[in-house]
C-alpha cells in the first residue's frame, strides 16, 4: 500500500506485487504520471494496473488506459465487479508468464 504517487512508484518498483490498484487522484504524483513511470520500467510493463477513480466518464476511462492502466474501475467500489476485473488481469498475467 502507498499513500501517494511517489510512494506508489517506489513500492511497485520493488517488484513484490502481482497487480496494482492505482488511485488516479494521488498526492505528490498523479496516478497517470505514476503509471507512465512504472510502464517505462521494463520489469513493470506486464504488471497489471487497474485504475480506481470517482470519475466515471468515458474520457476518464480512455485517459486511464492511455497512461498505462489495463482496466478501469469507478468508485464507490462494487466489490464483485472489482474482484472479477482483478481475476481477469491475473489470469492474463499468468498467460503472459507461461508464454
Amino acid at each position: 500500500m502507498a499513500v501517494d504517487g511517489e510512494q506508489a512508484v517506489s513500492v511497485a518498483s520493488a517488484g513484490i506485487s502481482d497487480l496494482i490498484l492505482m488511485d488516479m487522484s494521488l498526492q505528490k504524483l498523479h496516478g497517470s504520471e505514476a503509471n507512465r513511470i512504472l510502464r517505462s520500467n521494463e520489469r513493470m510493463r506486464e504488471l497489471p494496473i487497474i485504475a480506481l477513480t470517482a470519475h466515471a466518464m468515458d474520457s476518464d476511462r480512455d485517459g486511464a488506459i492511455a497512461c498505462g492502466c489495463d482496466d478501469f474501475n469507478t468508485k464507490p467500489i462494487d466489490l464483485p465487479r472489482l474482484l472479477e476485473k482483478i481475476e481477469t488481469q491475473l489470469a492474463r498475467r499468468r498467460g503472459v508468464q507461461q508464454a
